[in-house]
């Protein structure tokens, strides 16, 4: 199946296209940029507003993303305003390491963390689709890493990447991010669906 993709990214797309087999989900950027208010109380929400938006004007199949960053100990300074944390003017870095700061006395138990997308597939008014992919693991004292973007490099993976972040692991992010994980997701399901169609 085609989608459009709800933003003009071109590098975005691609990379999307680099987790799905093409002969199953294929995105495209969408060619005219507009702006879509995202008012949403969810990533699911904002995920879906995007989508309808863009299916409203294109009307063909969109797909839509939505993500970010849950803390434990800020439950309401991120989630759906990680790309505004700290607010604007800031670089992804400058974001990353303010929040190291805002958790320099937080103990190891508060330091949980998740990261969350929301894939939400547009096909008609009848038929819209979400998956949600997720890595959890926690904050960590100090930025590290030299790959990933964002708060890779102050994210700790649960597991037998603990002692490393995100942007130090980067063949393992490719297979186990969150945007990983939801895209499989879609891919198994839209592969099924054709299969018994």
């Amino acid at each position: 199946m085609k989608f459009i993709l709800a933003s003009t990214n071109e590098h975005k797309a691609e990379e999307f296209n680099e987790l799905f087999d093409k002969e199953i989900v294929e995105v495209v950027a969408a060619t005219d940029k507009f702006d879509v208010e995202e008012n949403g109380k969810t990533f699911a929400e904002n995920a879906l507003i995007k989508a309808k938006a863009y299916y409203d004007k294109y009307k063909v199949p969109v797909m839509s993303d939505d993500s970010g960053l849950c803390v434990k100990a800020m439950p309401n300074d991120l989630g759906i305003y990680t790309a505004r944390f700290g607010g604007p003017g800031l670089s992804a870095k400058e974001r990353a390491e303010l929040l190291v700061e805002k958790m320099k006395d937080v103990v190891r138990e508060d330091r949980g963390a998740y990261f969350v997308c929301v894939l939400c597939f547009y096909l008609n008014p009848d038929e819209i689709f979400f998956f949600e992919g997720r890595v959890d693991g926690h904050i960590g004292h100090e930025y590290k890493g030299e790959f990933g973007f964002g708060y890779d490099p102050v994210f700790h993976p649960d597991g037998e990447h603990e002692h490393s972040t995100l942007a130090m692991v980067p063949e393992w992010k490719s297979l186990n991010s969150h945007r990983s994980v939801a895209c499989r997701l879609a891919q198994k399901f839209f592969h099924e669906r054709v299969c018994q169609s």
